[in-house]
């Protein structure tokens, strides 16, 4: 019976074969597991049967070559299991595209087998082979024969019977090598190799235990590397299959180079050499951030990568893993030409790349549809795209807290990922419980890169990233040397830090935010000293050390405990405290709970993602939403050079309009600052003092001050007649037709016999009334006013002049009289 399948080596396809005399039907692939120096004997102990290539390309053509070249060469035999049987493929007499192996076979477990004499001779080459890299390899598991040659497969006293190993005299001859064996001291060995238990995966997951959101900084990391211009971070709801419930699943996706198959499957091997090039702008080294951010927010990821020619599927996931003694991570690659896509069998067979796709959609709540829905959004460009379900629980709910924004664009309204707890990072001196970038993803990312490109979107709101340095007054530029290595470090003061009670140093290596807020000085000792100050500062080059050493934590939110960070602590904190006793308390900038702005407003091109300096007192809000270089008021090109602020200046704000600030009985100080193009520091401090009045309506409520106000004393005559007009034309008039008791003892005498509430009052009651109504009835004395014909109705008759005067009975005109408002 001819039967066909492939042939692998560590699921890594050599040539498909076929066969018509093997013991058993096998399945569609045989994987080789295992290649062993052995100098055989015995071949007639054991059966055997002969494989013929089959190759379905050229490149399938080309691995028979390599491999049969490989054990003729290295005198290598290859092992691999099909339950109950195990094979040893033998060694050719010579090597060739077309050579036939043989290939012995036993059941459970049996003797050793021996190889027929073969030729020495080969020319063929291993170079490329990865055959021959595995034989390389320093830990590649390695045999050496006895001196007779022999190897013992097993130490079971009974070899199982099997057609040609049945009779007693196979029995004597492995008797007798066991017996050898036993008695030689050069015993054979294999070397150890380490294997994962799922439980590895939670393990990882523990690297960002104290802060979730280190674990998507891994993630965002990655989008950087592979040169994204856009990131996409949400959290959607999805419906699992399994149990039926909507669970939320966070979504990273990106728009960067994508991933082949030998990277995809790089990045969820665990660990990877340091690359030998140091890249400046690269902050990936140690080949395990995928794993412990992925691990850490949820169990199960799924990764969906795509380039110019391949689209590339990675399931890492707990669920998957549960109960097997080994980590399982399927892998399905496809060859993409334009829409079309198809198994790339190059790196997997067939039937390997349908049973991975079978667990992906087994475990995980894709499906062919899904991910095909998930595959359009690349949009036929290339990306990464990152899904994370069963995220990490918190008490009864999630580690994660989301809410959606807004459409409108209003800055209050914008989505957010926070940290449910709510917690601040413990930091030395730290006192302040305002500190946004600890538990708002939005805050964080804010302030991630020290120099931001990508656009950032967070529950579908763009991020406004906001370069620390760019956003100070009062900036110093200081530069130094530690360990001859140079630094730069730029302080400024920041009114929202100081309202929020923040400071300190901000440290990035590789232009990615490594510590936030580190106290130095004498920030440490007092929660007031250093208040509002802001530092910001790039130790790549004093982090990296020149052996290769890198002096930062893996999971990136600390660095280790070095001679280069200790010394640079104390620079910090020197250069710290000058800036605070010297060029802040002297200046005194805090005055009244004013609002300072910048030393520079800025605005970054939506197109190079370049930041351009604004001309003072240019009003940002006259910005559209979407700006680029060739607008005013930049009107440059996108290839022109960022401005930067040169070094060593001391530069003080200048306070503009929108930003003044009133208050009352203060002064109100006016303070800018201009750097001329030589870098000297022009300094110019105008005070403007405004007094502030009263309020004119609370005067008109209470009415002209007593003569022994203590206000009035300091009034002139003039002053108080100019009062007395102003008063008398702003008065409120209220008509009140029904007016309450407390109204009338305010405004007059109770009201006439017939009124219906007098009915009521008994004699002694109304005396009482119009004794308290006389002790706290407020009069008005107004001279030299012409008051309205309402006015006059209500407080004394017109002048003898007046055009109402004709039509009033002599009585009612009885100068002197007051009628009292009603």
């Amino acid at each position: 019976m001819q039967m066909s399948f492939v042939l692998k080596k560590d699921r890594k396809t050599i040539c498909s074969v076929k066969s018509t005399n093997a013991p058993t039907e096998l399945s569609n692939e045989l994987n080789i597991h295992t290649m062993k120096h052995m100098k055989v004997s015995g071949i007639s102990m054991l059966p055997q049967f002969s494989l013929d290539p089959a190759p379905e390309n050229s490149h399938e053509k080309h691995e028979w070559r390599r491999f049969l070249d490989f054990l003729h060469k290295y005198d290598m035999i290859a092992i691999a299991d099909f339950e109950p049987y195990k094979f040893y493929i033998l060694p050719p007499a010579k090597a060739s595209t077309s050579t036939r192996v043989s290939v012995a076979y036993r059941i459970g477990k049996t003797c050793v087998v021996d190889s027929r004499p073969r030729d020495c001779e080969s020319d063929n080459s291993l170079a490329g082979s990865h055959l021959a890299e595995e034989h390389r390899r320093p830990n590649t598991s390695m045999m050496r024969g006895p001196a007779n040659g022999a190897e013992v497969c097993s130490s079971d006293p009974n070899c199982p019977q099997t057609d040609d190993c049945a009779n007693h005299s196979m029995s004597e001859t492995c008797d007798e090598l066991k017996s050898k064996t036993h008695m030689k001291q050069d015993r054979l060995f294999e070397k150890n190799y380490i294997r994962a238990d799922p439980s590895y995966l939670k393990t990882l997951g523990q690297a960002h235990s104290g802060w979730i959101f280190g674990g998507i900084a891994e993630l965002v990391d990655n989008s950087r590397d592979a040169k994204a211009s856009k990131l996409d971070i949400f959290v959607e709801m999805i419906k699992l299959k399994k149990s039926g419930k909507n669970v939320p699943m966070l979504s990273i996706i990106d728009n960067g180079q994508g991933m082949n198959h030998d990277e995809i499957v790089k990045m969820v091997s665990f660990g990877h050499k340091q690359p030998d090039k140091d890249v400046k702008d690269h902050i990936g080294r140690f080949g395990i951030g995928f794993k412990t951010g992925a691990m850490r927010l949820g169990r199960d990821v799924l990764v969906l990568t795509q380039t110019a020619n391949s689209r590339s599927l990675a399931f890492l996931s707990q669920s998957l893993n549960e109960g097997k003694d080994n980590i399982e991570i399927p892998i399905v690659s496809y060859c993409r030409q334009g829409q079309q896509v198809e198994i790339d069998t190059a790196v997997q067979s067939e039937a390997l790349a349908k049973n991975n796709l079978k667990a992906i959609k087994d475990f995980s709540p894709f499906d062919k549809y899904l991910i095909g829905e998930k595959a359009a959004l690349f949009c036929g460009a290339t990306g990464t795209q990152i899904y994370i379900w069963n995220l990490d629980e918190w008490g009864s709910g999630y580690c994660l807290e989301w809410q959606d924004g807004l459409f409108g664009g209003s800055s209050f309204h914008q989505g957010d990922i926070f940290v449910r707890s709510r917690r601040i990072r413990s930091r030395q001196g730290q006192v302040s419980l305002k500190v946004p970038l600890d538990f708002s993803l939005r805050a964080y990312l804010e302030v991630i890169f020290l120099v931001p490109r990508m656009k950032m979107f967070v529950q579908g709101t763009l991020v406004k990233s906001r370069p620390l340095a760019k956003f100070l007054t009062k900036t110093v530029v200081e530069s130094g040397d530690i360990l001859g290595n140079p630094v730069e470090l730029t302080l400024g003061y920041s009114e929202l830090e100081w309202e929020q009670g923040n400071c300190g140093i901000f440290l990035y290596w590789h232009g990615r935010l490594i510590e936030a807020y580190k106290r130095v000085g004498g920030m440490i000792h007092s929660a007031d000293v250093g208040r509002g100050i802001i530092g910001v500062i790039d130790v790549t080059n004093l982090m990296d050390d020149k052996d290769g050493r890198v002096w930062v934590h893996n999971n990136k939110q600390g660095f280790q405990d070095s001679e280069s960070y200790a010394l640079l602590e104390e620079w910090l904190a020197k250069k710290a405290d000058e800036y605070w006793d010297k060029n802040f308390d002297s200046l005194k900038l805090h005055k009244d709970n004013c609002i300072y702005k910048p030393d520079s407003e800025w605005v970054q091109c939506d197109k190079c993602r370049k930041w351009r300096m604004l001309p003072h007192n240019y009003d940002v809000e006259k910005l559209p939403m979407q700006w680029f270089c060739y607008m005013q008021p930049f009107g440059g090109q996108c290839s022109d050079e960022e401005q930067k602020m040169a070094p060593g200046t001391v530069n003080l704000s200048d306070k503009r309009s929108g930003y003044d600030c009133k208050h009352k009985d203060s002064d109100r100080i006016k303070m800018e600052g201009v750097t001329n193009a030589s870098g000297e520091d022009e300094r110019r401090v105008s005070f403007q003092i405004e007094e502030t009045k009263p309020q004119v309506l609370k005067r008109l409520r209470r009415g002209p001050p007593s003569p022994n106000h203590e206000n009035a004393k300091s009034r002139s005559p003039s002053s108080t007649k100019l009062y007395e007009e102003h008063t008398a034309e702003k008065r409120v008039r209220f008509e009140i037709e029904k007016p309450s008791a407390l109204q009338r003892l305010r405004r007059g005498p109770p009201p006439s016999p017939n009124h219906e509430n007098s009915k009521s009052r008994s004699p002694s009651s109304t005396k009482l009334y119009d004794e308290n109504t006389a002790e706290k009835r407020v009069r008005f004395k107004i001279e030299n006013t012409r008051p309205s014909a309402l006015q006059r109705l209500g407080r004394g008759p017109p002048s003898p002049n007046h055009e109402d005067s004709k039509s009033r009975s002599p009585s009612s005109t009885r100068p002197g009289k007051v009628h009292p408002l009603r």
